[in-house]
């Protein structure tokens, strides 16, 4: 399905997301911002508070360390439940009747398993690229003349 006029579109990845609306139709596509918002990621070593843990082995020599958390990937996966809680809001004041999503793919992945129902409705085209940092004009043309579903 083409991007329709009044389209809702998150572009997203796991430290900002845009909220685009198409003024366009399927055959020009005229994406305005509507909001956007950015987190900061700390630097590895601010984020964590100790050297990695050690477990002892049941059988053998020696101590196993306790793999390390990734923290950046928790951070960037609570963004991806911040922009689905959004995305909930605004489906439940009616606020678009078609959406449109862009993100990298383990960013959509992270999306989509938190996405309310009424959100997962009105999902029209879902593209797995990393787009946060691209100029308006090259996120239009990846909807120039889109026919795919999601997935």
């Amino acid at each position: 399905m083409p991007l329709p006029n009044k389209a809702l579109v998150l572009v997203a990845d796991g430290r900002k997301m845009l909220f685009l609306r198409n003024h366009g139709d399927a055959a020009q596509i005229d994406l305005r911002v509507e909001a956007h918002d950015e987190q900061a990621l700390f630097k590895d070593g601010d984020m964590k508070s100790d050297a990695p843990g050690v477990g002892h082995q049941s059988g053998g020599y020696g101590r196993a360390t306790v793999e390390e958390p990734d923290y950046h990937q928790q951070a960037e996966d609570r963004w991806a439940v911040e922009a689905a809680d959004r995305l909930r809001k605004r489906a439940l004041n009616n606020d678009f009747d078609a959406l449109a999503i862009v993100a990298p793919p383990r960013t959509l992945g992270e999306l989509r398993k938190h996405l309310h129902k009424e959100v997962e409705k009105r999902v029209v085209i879902e593209l797995p690229k990393e787009m946060t940092d691209r100029p308006i004009p090259d996120i239009e043309a990846l909807f120039e003349g889109q026919t795919a579903s999601p997935a």
